[in-house]
């Protein structure tokens, strides 16, 4: 075989790269069976492509451990056959903070099988340098007809690949029909203008998930994690405009991260994760937007509102069926809710059922789009005054006293006379309680040298999660009367006994809930120091 050379891109400002480490920067969509050639001549594809691409067939093996060693630390291994030509590539797990971007080593091989010896040890970790070839075994392949095509945009190099074919593991087998542009050079904005231009043609969903990630799942039923949100990282040094980026990016990295999950419903923590992140952003948009009123923000959160509340149902569902009854039976064994508990798990399957039509919309696919797109163009500068753009340019820890001093005081007017709270004024406390603990989450890093933070924001924790127990009896009360319609004596034995226990919770809330407010009330501010 002849010397194997350094296999180099240009990923823009992602990472330099030298023997044959990349940094791969590649937006993936997933396409409805048999749209991909309506897509290949959509507009944004015909007026920038060099020329009519090639066609390629594509077999490609993933390897493994058996112990499925480099599935678990995020990684991926595979040999793909194009023609006579055989390559090899490892891919590291995405940057938390770039979820469109991998690392990824590509070298030449002699066949199929993959070479272990042929990757920098130095390089691509401890785990991988400690593995001999007869560790692996293949673990499922692809076959796939790409169609490939270079873009020259006015700021960025993209290539395009449509593939349809199949994942194949053993006598399994799943469709594949996708789109995958990846940059190659230039702003990585472009890959989402071109998702956005190329959902008016079909109607894409981003694909979460990499073709390794779905091999798995079809060779082991391997259901894909729900995942909490990352650190901002953020940092004293950062002007306000990168900490905005920041923020932003690592809320659509967490919805990302969660979509998969609460499409399949594999488990409930996916849809709470999704609510969580929209809440994060919405909270992003209400902290900025005051100092830095851009349409941008207003958009935003316009539609993480819809989508939140597009959720809102199924975790309802998923409140009652994981939490509230599992706590019921824990507590009175002696009565049978078993009738109740298949009302509810229908009514939860149900709502799920009604959230994959929703992930499916294209609005929700556009939605995640603009997001990518908020991040890469900086959208929140455009149509402000020369002030706001001064305030952007400003180092954050000054923008976070004001706004977490703001937050502060609005919160503690909201909770004056706690005891004589309604409903609805607690409602209102709660939300603003979110929006307080979501900032103090954020900008926590910049006060890491006071002691006090940290205490100030578990009180705030607990108090909030107070006050979202008394939501989720709200709720199951809701939730109960919807159930109620059916007569069957046995379900009325359930409800009744659900309906004693919200009352007795109530009470036991209320207690707690007033200890917490007094504990958080006394709570020194940790900013402004």
């Amino acid at each position: 075989m002849s010397e194997r050379q350094p296999v180099v891109i240009d990923a823009g400002n992602a990472i330099a790269v030298r023997h044959g480490d990349q940094a791969e920067v590649e937006l993936k969509l997933l396409a409805p069976q048999g749209s991909l050639e309506k897509l290949r001549e959509a507009p944004c594809i015909v007026q920038h492509a060099r020329n009519r691409g090639a066609f390629h067939r594509l077999e490609t093996v993933y390897y493994d451990t058996p112990e499925r060693l480099l599935f678990q630390h995020g990684m991926s291994l595979r040999v793909r056959r194009s023609g006579k030509n055989f390559i090899q590539t490892l891919k590291l797990a995405p940057n938390p903070a770039q979820p469109l971007m991998r690392r990824q080593w590509e070298t030449p091989v002699d066949g199929i099988v993959p070479d272990l010896r042929l990757l920098p040890a130095d390089e691509v970790g401890d785990l991988v340098a400690a593995l001999s070839n007869d560790a692996l075994v293949a673990v499922f392949a692809t076959k796939v007809r790409r169609h490939a095509r270079q873009l020259d945009l006015p700021d960025a190099s993209v290539e395009v690949a449509f593939d349809e074919g199949t994942i194949e593991a053993d006598a399994r087998q799943e469709v594949l029909s996708e789109i995958e542009l990846e940059l190659k050079s230039g702003n990585a904005a472009v890959l989402f203008d071109l998702g956005t231009q190329l959902l008016d043609a079909a109607p894409l969903q981003i694909g979460t998930r990499s073709k390794a990630e779905r091999g798995y799942a079809l060779a082991f039923d391997a259901a894909p994690s729900a995942a909490k949100a990352e650190l901002s990282g953020i940092t004293a040094e950062l002007a306000v405009d990168d900490v905005i980026a920041l923020l932003v990016g690592s809320c659509w990295h967490h919805l990302l991260k969660n979509h998969a999950v609460a499409e399949q419903g594999s488990d409930p923590e996916g849809v709470h994760q999704m609510r969580v992140a929209l809440r994060r952003l919405r909270t992003i948009c209400a902290l900025f937007r005051r100092d830095i009123p851009s349409p941008a923000f207003l958009a935003v959160n316009s539609e993480a509102k819809w989508l939140m509340r597009q959720l809102g149902q199924a975790r309802d569902w998923d409140v009652f069926a994981e939490t509230t009854i599992t706590r019921l039976v824990s507590a009175v064994p002696d009565i049978d809710l078993d009738a109740l508990r298949k009302a509810v798990e229908q009514r939860q399957k149900s709502s799920y059922g009604n959230l994959q039509g929703v992930l499916a919309d294209p609005r929700c696919s556009r939605f995640l789009l603009s997001l990518g797109q908020l991040v890469e163009r900086r959208s929140w500068r455009n149509e402000i005054d020369s002030e706001a753009l001064a305030i952007l340019s400003q180092p954050m820890p000054v923008l976070a006293d004001q706004i977490l001093e703001r937050l502060h005081r609005k919160t503690l007017k909201r909770g004056a006379r706690f005891r004589r709270l309604d409903i609805h004024a607690q409602h209102n406390l709660r939300i603003n309680l979110k929006k307080l603990r979501y900032a103090a989450e954020f900008f926590l890093p910049l006060y890491a040298a006071h002691a006090p933070a940290k205490r100030y924001v578990k009180r705030l924790a607990g108090l909030q999660a107070s006050l979202g127990r008394v939501c989720d009896i709200g709720s199951t009360r809701v939730l109960l009367h919807t159930i109620a319609q059916d007569d069957r004596p046995e379900l009325h034995l359930g409800i009744g006994a659900m309906a004693g226990w919200l009352a007795r919770d109530q009470i036991a809330v209320a207690k707690a809930l007033r200890k917490s407010w007094r504990r958080f009330k006394t709570t020194p501010a940790f900013w402004g120091r």
